[in-house]
């Protein structure tokens, strides 16, 4: 079997975690002062919201793109992440780290799964 798609969803989530890291710990007041401005341009907080979620994708889709040199499963990546955030934030309001990401490993998986796994 191919195991392309454990490898995409594996990257996925050590992404996750160095977006995590990198705005919240190292980047911590640049990232607030983003988030200011980008209130500041938007109208609703729906819309700061999503500009976050995108903007965080756009970070998966690099480092995806680059750790498997291909830009489709960058935007597949950066696609599906994007999906279960928003997804996930509507439906289901509380989630500790552990189930946020436990829920993102499971969907992805199944996600690349069924593109590579088959």
């Amino acid at each position: 079997m191919n195991l392309l798609w454990f490898y995409v969803a594996i990257v996925l989530a050590l992404s996750d975690i160095l977006h995590t890291q990198l705005m919240w710990k190292v980047l911590n007041n640049f990232y607030i002062i983003l988030g200011g401005l980008i209130q500041q341009t938007t109208k609703t907080t729906w819309q700061t919201w999503l500009a976050h979620e995108l903007m965080e994708a756009g970070f998966h889709f690099i480092i995806i793109s680059i750790v498997f040199l291909n830009p489709i499963i960058g935007i597949e990546a950066a696609l599906i992440h994007f999906v279960i955030d928003v997804s996930h934030t509507i439906v289901i309001r509380d989630m500790n780290e552990i189930a946020h990401r436990a829920l993102h490993f499971v969907v992805e998986s199944l996600f690349f799964m069924l593109i590579y796994g088959l």
